[in-house]
């Protein structure tokens, strides 16, 4: 078990202030769901028809585009130095804690603190020892509960949890794959979620950023007469959503929740999972992309990739500041606006096929530079692994 470094003093004039002692979430009946948050519009079609189509439906057009692009720039793995500091350049099977770690290195002010736990192999393990030694880390690192606890390996939102206590660090370790690696972070207690996509080309004096989408974490309202179970069914998203929501929240399915009272049914922003996505890229201002462009420019060799950001109020996150990033993704990463129900299927396809044409580009670049891209062997040990463990990490919240 590792702990990270604790972070150093402010650089920046104005740090952000989520990085104030968290506390959890508040369980208010009154408390306002998507606070801090643009207005939810919810106008229109509760998904796109395409939004929930297996990969194997919707991808095959930008994959054959990718293989285009693999054969012109000569090299299936150039994304693997898109980032040439990242680990594989972020494409596949990266560690989240090495690049955290870099992050915090370089950007300590703007992370949510973290320790990575190294889970011991099977014949070894005693979960109790564990989460003792776990909290124990957590203390000499500043940190305390509530955290997030994520896979060190994994996407989509993968086995993220909330943990507010220690008989529920404990449950996490005891169902998390022995030999595996987990982090466990700082909670950042807003309801304010982005995911924040920048590109730079090498050589280029500033990047900028090409793509924002808004999180929203559904929620049901209750009336006093409906239990849990029927307001999920009885509502126009979650209801074709139910198969993500009611086996998370199997235990309370049956409650009825008071008149007013708001229920979040998914705590992990992660589309898959369940939360609400929308194209927030046309809400860019010059000051939102300076403090990005500033902060990846201190990354040493990032260029491409997005910042998982969470924060109280989203207008301050628009003057530059007052955000936290919880998870920095390199060249594996999606412009997940195109997620938004509004989005169509071809407009979908053309972002992801600039994005594709962006990543190959800058790994063509970096290779003239001189950097090599992973092996072939490396690249399928890491896909295998990370391909064994998903299955076997614990439900998401």
């Amino acid at each position: 078990m590792t702990p990270m470094p604790r972070s150093a003093a402010p650089m920046f004039s104005d740090p952000p202030s989520a990085l104030a002692k968290a506390e959890p979430p508040s369980r208010d009946p009154a408390a306002r769901p998507h606070q801090g948050m643009p207005p939810l519009g919810l106008d229109g079609p509760a998904l796109s028809f395409f939004e929930f189509w297996p990969m194997w439906a919707f991808y095959p057009p930008v994959m054959l585009y990718a293989a285009w692009l693999m054969l012109r720039y000569r090299g299936v793995l150039l994304p693997t130095v898109a980032n040439p500091s990242f680990p594989g350049g972020g494409f596949y099977g990266e560690s989240k804690a090495e690049i955290l770690a870099l992050a915090m290195r370089h950007t300590p002010e703007w992370v949510a603190p973290f320790i990575a736990v190294q889970r011991p192999e099977a014949a070894e393990a005693d979960p109790h020892s564990e989460c003792e030694i776990a909290l124990a880390l957590l203390a000499g690192a500043g940190l305390s509960l509530p955290v997030v606890a994520k896979p060190d390996l994994g996407c989509r939102g993968a086995g993220v949890k909330l943990i507010r206590t220690a008989d529920d660090l404990h449950a996490y370790l005891r169902a998390f794959p022995p030999g595996a690696k987990l982090l466990l972070q700082r909670l950042v207690p807003f309801e304010g979620e982005a995911g924040i996509f920048y590109c730079r080309r090498p050589g280029q004096a500033s990047g900028r950023i090409v793509s924002i989408t808004l999180k929203y974490f559904p929620h049901v309202t209750g009336d006093g007469r409906r239990t849990l179970r029927q307001l999920i069914l009885d509502d126009p998203r979650a209801g074709k959503l139910s198969h993500l929501y009611l086996r998370r929240h199997t235990a309370r399915l049956d409650l009825v929740p008071a008149a007013g009272e708001s229920i979040r049914l998914a705590f992990a922003g992660s589309h898959s999972r369940g939360a609400i996505f929308r194209n927030g890229t046309h809400l860019v201002t010059p000051e939102m992309e300076a403090s990005f462009d500033a902060i990846a420019k201190r990354l040493p060799e990032f260029h491409f990739g997005r910042f998982d950001v969470r924060f109280e109020d989203f207008a301050e996150v628009q003057r530059g500041r007052a955000f936290t990033i919880v998870e920095v993704n390199g060249a594996g990463a999606e412009s997940t606006h195109i997620w938004d129900r509004q989005t169509t299927l071809p407009q979908a396809w053309l972002a992801l096929m600039r994005q594709y044409r962006w990543l190959y580009e800058i790994g063509h670049a970096n290779r003239a530079r001189g950097f090599k891209p992973m092996s072939w062997a490396h690249f399928m040990r890491d896909y295998r692994r990370e391909k064994l463990l998903t299955p076997q990490y614990p439900a998401t919240d």
